[in-house]
């Protein structure tokens, strides 16, 4: 059961890294394309303390996942990594108001049946 929690620690830092990834980057807009400024906005970016919890959670994220690795076999846990896209649709509609069309959602449904069918393998 503990292995579950590993891959489920890993989907939710991976799913906040990118939640919190987009939301600071549209704070600051679109990259300017003049180097000099590219370089400063890439500067106010790695500075940004919200940013940085982001890529810090990509790296707890990796330690979960190591953790995961100790009780799995990756071709039956690294499928459940794809609840991550699907979290990531949902709650980018929800904070970000991002569009959830009707091809996104059959996707999703895709992605959520072969879980469920790669799951039934162990």
């Amino acid at each position: 059961m503990i292995g579950y929690f590993y891959i489920l620690g890993t989907i939710a830092f991976t799913v906040y890294g990118q939640l919190i990834l987009k939301w600071r980057v549209a704070q600051y807009g679109q990259i300017p394309e003049d180097h000099t400024e590219k370089l400063y906005y890439l500067a106010k970016l790695c500075l940004d303390p919200f940013l940085l919890s982001g890529f810090a959670s990509a790296f707890v994220a990796s330690l979960f996942w190591i953790a995961a690795m100790t009780k799995f076999d990756v071709s039956y846990a690294y499928p459940f990594m794809s609840l991550a896209f699907v979290l990531v649709l949902i709650l980018s509609g929800l904070f970000f108001k991002e569009p959830i069309t009707l091809w996104k959602i059959i996707g999703m449904a895709f992605i959520v049946a072969g879980i469920i069918i790669t799951s039934q393998s162990k």
